[in-house]
């Protein structure tokens, strides 16, 4: 019943529109030329104006999608009877609709057209009959149009998606743009507004001038009048259209660079936190998903998969080899209602699969390449290299306090069974040996083969010595059990060193040296007269550094103390912004440099940790300095790109967001941090900004720095490393700021350099064109109070007396703080209750502003 209806549905629109073109042509059937003059120029207006298609969603390339059509029906008022402007303007969605090749699609949208129209024509009506000006009343019935196409729309995409107009693409659940809901929650209500607006202001102006003549073409008859509206009308449209399909292009070139770069990064860095490198294929997912993703934002589609079949109607696709033996198609699709897939489209998507093709092949030969380096032939576990991979991932990876051990095996008397046996039945041991030992331990433990007769295990989520002796002892109880190999019975005899983890090393090789030597004591006590018929453990004295458990002390203690440096306007000479820079003191070891601070908590696991802290005090000084200079409200925390995501720190800088809403808060990544980013984390920033926090990319300039830096994660600001700006005589340094400066005004970023110590590099970045900077001449990182001071003393001033600068120079220079950092926000004259991401989007563009008038008036004079 449920089909029935919808098809019912379907092929009424469909009928409403053959019922309104038949009449059209009927009518016009005994007419004079003129008046067919005038329906050929309204045919080919209607056309024109369907090519010109609206997306409402919030979410891009979903639907609904409209267009107006009905803007002819106010050129036609004065010279066509309603029913046959409704008629032409079915007629020409038709022939619009045509190159889709999918009937009922066109019969649909014919009808759907033709519908709209007659409401818009009884709603202009009606209202013309009770005194209102033409104008009016057809503003209002194009409004009446959209309301109703829109409500139709809504019923067909929650209603009838599965039926012919909606055919999903089969064999997969293919990956979509959105998951919004349904119904009016899919309505972006700016892009609702912009095209009503549009509609109403064109069918007003469009009603008047039929009938009153446009002014300098006014003709005197109302047909005459119709066909010069007409005529305007496709130019405006055409007009539309070339901007729409400048704007198209540009979005496809960047999304194929950014597409290549991000597919050539797929699986490039990636390390596994326990060996399992034997699958030449491991790459392919991840590379598929950034293949679905750069379709879906750069070619511009509802829908994209993989499937067996090639693409059919109203789809493109192309072939995309996953392995050796498996060929499919990636599928790309549109609603029906959507504009038609164009030949640039199926180019992008071909570039983009061919891409995807090769980054694929590439994996997979390395994938294997990479299988054989790391496996050991004989027992197929992971080799020495592999071992030391794996056991440095999962330091790395691990909290703080989840202990590890290694386990250091040794087989003894080994020479001794190969020269008495023979090599054959030795290595058949080792292979017995190492199932042995893979059968016995835990999943997300690692056995790897490191010697000829020796094997380590990687014990992992303990929470004990206890726990790691039980565990050992499980291994040397299996592993010495009696095993018999042809001609051979014998009890294997291991000596076995156990090295034990507390908390995260910093140097984790340390780690299996211990274990090493714990197995080698046993062996020099054999060899002294011990036993030697017996597996035996011996545990390493092994403990963790006592500067990580300082680090850690303070992190947990919230003994961090912040100092700020001045982020300045050199167009206006003011403060606009603090940089937080992170520092602590030891009681008994004094001044910890912050950049080991920084690297510890790293270390041990402790980052999230500290940022948190740090980005908490900041925002609280932040609202402090607003309080003493209400002109400055924002602060910059450094953090590593991967640590926006919620389950880090992401969540903490939401909640932030929401208990400062009058204070900026900016986060610099630096460099370092964003050449590695996934998808999700470059989604997870633009969340953020969405929410008002600033993103800026630090030092940029120190790491042998490239332009695709500057497109790896979104951002606000680009912050300029003193290397780029310590010679500013040199005139390739200041070729490469003019250039950085326009990329800024291009991107729509600001741009901060840093390291500026004379007021001669001041001046100089200033005629260079540099609107913002930061350095020691405007002052050193300071504690709260001496900041708060400053302020109260001098206000939001760059610069203040050398001499006061010189008695609260308290803290000698930091080369670069690793920790974290405020970012710049404006100054002056903005009202408090301004959110403060509006307030930075219009001090922005006030620095433009400023400067670009200071070059007018130095070149005027």
């Amino acid at each position: 019943m449920a089909v029935s209806a919808r098809r019912l549905g379907l092929w009424g629109f469909a009928g409403i529109g053959a019922a309104l073109i038949g009449q059209a042509l009927l009518l016009l059937g005994g007419s004079s030329g003129m008046d067919w003059a005038i329906a050929v120029m309204a045919l080919i207006c209607v056309a024109t104006l369907e090519y010109n298609r609206f997306p409402l969603s919030r979410a891009p390339h979903r639907t609904p999608v409209v267009s107006l059509p009905v803007l002819v029906l106010p050129a036609l008022a004065a010279s066509v009877p309603f029913g046959t402007a409704a008629g032409l303007v079915a007629l020409g969605v038709l022939l619009a609709l045509v190159r889709t090749r999918q009937l009922v699609v066109v019969l649909y949208g014919a009808g759907l057209a033709g519908a709209g129209s007659m409401v818009s024509v009884g709603v202009s009506l009606l209202l013309g009959d009770a005194g209102m000006l033409h104008p009016a009343a057809s503003a209002l019935g194009t409004l009446a149009y959209l309301v109703f196409v829109l409500a139709v729309e809504l019923l067909r995409v929650g209603s009838f998606r599965g039926t012919s107009v909606d055919a999903a693409v089969d064999e997969l659940t293919m990956m979509t743009g959105s998951q919004v809901s349904g119904g009016l929650a899919t309505i972006s209500p700016a892009r609702l507004g912009a095209v009503a607006f549009a509609g109403v202001v064109t069918s007003a102006l469009a009603s008047y001038a039929s009938s009153s003549g446009v002014p300098l073409f006014a003709l005197g008859s109302a047909a005459q009048n119709s066909v010069v509206v007409l005529v305007l009308l496709v130019l405006l449209s055409v007009l539309a259209q070339s901007l729409i399909r400048g704007v198209v292009m540009r979005r496809r070139l960047r999304g194929l660079i950014v597409g290549a770069m991000r597919l050539a990064e797929t699986g490039r860095h990636s390390t596994p936190a326990a060996i399992d490198l034997n699958d030449p294929n491991a790459a392919t997912p991840s590379v598929i998903e950034t293949l679905y993703r750069s379709v879906l934002r750069s070619v511009g589609v509802e829908q994209v998969g993989l499937r067996d079949t090639p693409p059919g109607v109203g789809e493109i696709g192309a072939r995309i080899r996953l392995s050796k033996d498996v060929t499919r198609f990636v599928v790309a699709r549109r609603d029906p209602m959507d504009k038609h897939f164009s030949p640039e489209d199926s180019d992008l998507l071909g570039a983009l699969a061919f891409t995807a093709n090769v980054v694929i092949k590439d994996r997979y030969n390395i994938g294997g390449l990479t299988a054989r380096a790391n496996t050991d032939a004989l027992t197929g576990l992971p080799n020495y290299g592999a071992f030391k991979e794996a056991l440095a991932n999962i330091n790395d990876h691990r909290e703080y306090s989840e202990a590890l051990a290694v386990l250091f095996i040794d087989l003894d008397d080994f020479k001794l069974l190969n020269d008495r046996y023979g090599h054959d039945v030795g290595d058949r041991v080792l292979s017995e040996l190492g199932r042995r030992l893979r059968k016995v331990v835990r999943n997300g433990d690692v056995v790897a083969r490191v010697g000829g007769d020796e094997f380590v295990i990687i014990l992992t989520r303990l929470v004990s010595l206890a726990q790691a002796k039980l565990l050992a002892e499980r291994v040397m109880e299996e592993t010495s059990r009696r095993l018999t190999v042809g001609p051979v019975t014998f009890a294997p005899v291991l000596s076995i060193g156990l090295a034990y983890s507390a908390h995260r090393e910093t140097d984790v090789s340390q780690l299996v040296k211990d274990a090493d030597h714990s197995m080698l004591a046993i062996k020099k006590w054999r060899r002294g007269g011990g036993i030697a018929e017996e597996s035996t453990i011996n545990i390493s004295a092994h403990r963790s550094s006592e500067m990580n458990d300082i680090v850690a002390r303070a992190i947990d203690d919230e003994q961090l103390e912040l100092v700020f440096q001045p982020i300045v306007s050199l167009v206006t000479g003011q403060i606009w912004a603090f940089e937080a820079l992170v520092r602590y003191t030891h009681p008994v070891l004094g001044v910890v440099s912050p950049a080991s601070l920084v690297q510890k908590a790293k270390d041990i696991g402790k980052l999230d940790d500290l940022t948190r802290q740090v980005a908490g005090k900041a925002m609280r000084a932040a609202a402090e300095f607003r309080l003493a200079q209400a002109s400055i409200v924002c602060v910059t925390v450094n953090i590593d790109a991967n640590q926006l995501m919620p389950d880090r720190v992401g969540s903490f800088i939401e909640a932030l967001v929401v208990e400062y809403p009058a204070l900026s808060l900016c986060l610099e990544l630096n460099e370092r941090s964003v050449s590695r980013v996934s998808e999700t984390v470059r989604d997870q920033a633009e969340r953020l900004r969405d929410m008002g926090v600033l993103v800026a990319l630090d030092d940029y300039g120190s790491q042998g720095s490239s332009v695709d830096a500057l497109v790896r994660v979104p951002m606000d600001i680009l912050k300029i490393d003193r290397s780029l700006a310590d010679n500013l005589a040199d005139v390739r340094q200041q070729e490469i700021l003019r250039a950085l400066q326009g990329f800024g005004d291009n991107l729509e970023y600001s741009m901060i350099v840093e390291g500026v110590e004379s007021a001669e590099t001041a001046a100089n970045l200033a005629s260079l064109g540099i609107r913002s900077a930061q350095g020691y001449y405007f002052g050193s990182p300071r504690g709260l109070e001496a900041t708060l001071s400053r302020l109260e003393a001098f206000g939001s001033a760059a610069v203040v007396p050398a001499s006061v600068a010189h008695e609260t120079q308290a803290e000698p220079p930091v080369v670069d703080d690793v920790s974290t950092a405020p970012i710049e926000q404006q100054g002056q004259n903005h009202p408090l209750g301004m959110q403060a991401a509006e307030q930075f989007a219009l001090f922005a563009a006030e620095q433009r502003a400023v400067a670009e008038a200071a070059l007018e008036d130095s070149a005027s004079g």
